[in-house]
């Protein structure tokens, strides 16, 4: 019974093309977002994985673009250097195990590996414990210390003793991902939505105040649009340019989602506290909202705070106002005297 589910199981995969890519560490989340894009010109079933990998399920693209696989991984790297200027590694297999081990193996910035259903068993073997996907150093240190040295000898050893060795659903999963089995579908996940404003200085500055100004003015215009798409954030992430091509950035959770003024420039100047500016030129400032939900999605707390609910009442107001004359109409005031 056992041998007739794993055939089952087997005949399964035959059907099934699963690709794996990872993209350059440090990718900006931008860059990453327009990789997505390229994916999802491949196959409408495309999983995000953050900050830099992603999941594809080939079988529609396989059949909407008639061709093969490895084709389709050559055809993305080819798009991802043409137009993004970044290499990728690209792994083709199976199962989501054998996809993501294949691309773990190129050494290369950038390749293809795509792994035949046929060929499953033979090219796992061979391979050290610890390339197979899904096992972490600590599990790879566990089964060498029992002599499993590579994946094919975990293939080999009953499922029952990888249990007692890594635990019990953690060795169930060792032991069949060994073999090749790997039920999981690719399941379409897109990257939660962000909101992203930018200021370039016109000359590299060291002024923090004028750093500052720009910050706020950042934070009211992200704030603004926010409400404007009837959205609150998560989270805020703030990226700084340095003269000389370097950058920093930070991401933290906001207390509550909000799109509010206060609540956005607070975070933000935390983020940027954090940053220990002293003598950097600074070139720019990204500031970007992340996670964002429908505002209509959060229920509505009651606020005994008099101070704070005046300044909701003249964020409504100052809505208003650049709604009909401008968005620069009105704002805060250091954010009028500060000199680009």
């Amino acid at each position: 019974m056992a041998a007739e589910a794993q055939m089952r199981v087997s005949g399964d995969q035959r059907v099934s093309s699963v690709m794996h890519v990872r993209c350059p560490d440090r990718l900006p989340e931008e860059t990453y977002r327009q990789v997505l894009e390229l994916l999802a010109d491949l196959s409408p079933v495309v999983q995000a994985l953050p900050p830099t990998a992603a999941l594809v399920e080939l079988n529609c693209g396989l059949r909407y673009h008639g061709t093969s696989p490895r084709h389709l991984g050559e055809t993305l790297r080819v798009r991802t250097l043409s137009r993004l200027g970044i290499d990728v590694r690209v792994g083709v297999g199976p199962t989501i195990t054998v996809a993501a081990t294949a691309s773990g193996q190129i050494d290369a910035p950038g390749g293809v590996l795509a792994i035949d259903p046929d060929q499953v068993d033979d090219w796992l073997g061979p391979l050290p414990v610890e390339a197979l996907h899904g096992i972490c150093p600590k599990q790879a240190a566990a089964l060498r210390e029992f002599g499993v040295h590579c994946v094919g000898l975990l293939a080999a050893v009953p499922p029952a003793t990888v249990q007692r060795l890594l635990g019990g659903r953690a060795g169930r999963v060792a032991a069949d991902r060994a073999r090749g089995i790997d039920p999981r579908p690719v399941a379409l996940r897109a990257l939660p939505a962000t909101l992203t404003v930018r200021h370039t200085f016109a000359q590299h500055t060291l002024d923090g105040a004028l750093v500052r100004a720009a910050l706020l003015d950042l934070v009211v215009q992200l704030a603004h649009q926010l409400r404007h798409r009837g959205q609150v954030a998560r989270g805020l992430t703030l990226t700084l340019r340095f003269a000389g091509g370097t950058s920093w950035e930070k991401t933290r959770r906001l207390p509550e989602a909000s799109a509010h003024d206060d609540d956005l420039r607070t975070m933000a100047y935390r983020l940027i506290d954090a940053a220990g500016l002293q003598r950097g030129r600074l070139t720019g400032l990204v500031l970007s909202g992340q996670d964002l939900v429908d505002a209509d999605q959060l229920a509505q707390q009651i606020s005994l705070d008099r101070v704070r609910e005046d300044r909701l009442i003249a964020e409504t107001v100052s809505d208003r106002i650049r709604a009909k004359f401008g968005p620069g109409a009105i704002g805060p005031a250091a954010t009028f005297r500060r000199v680009s």
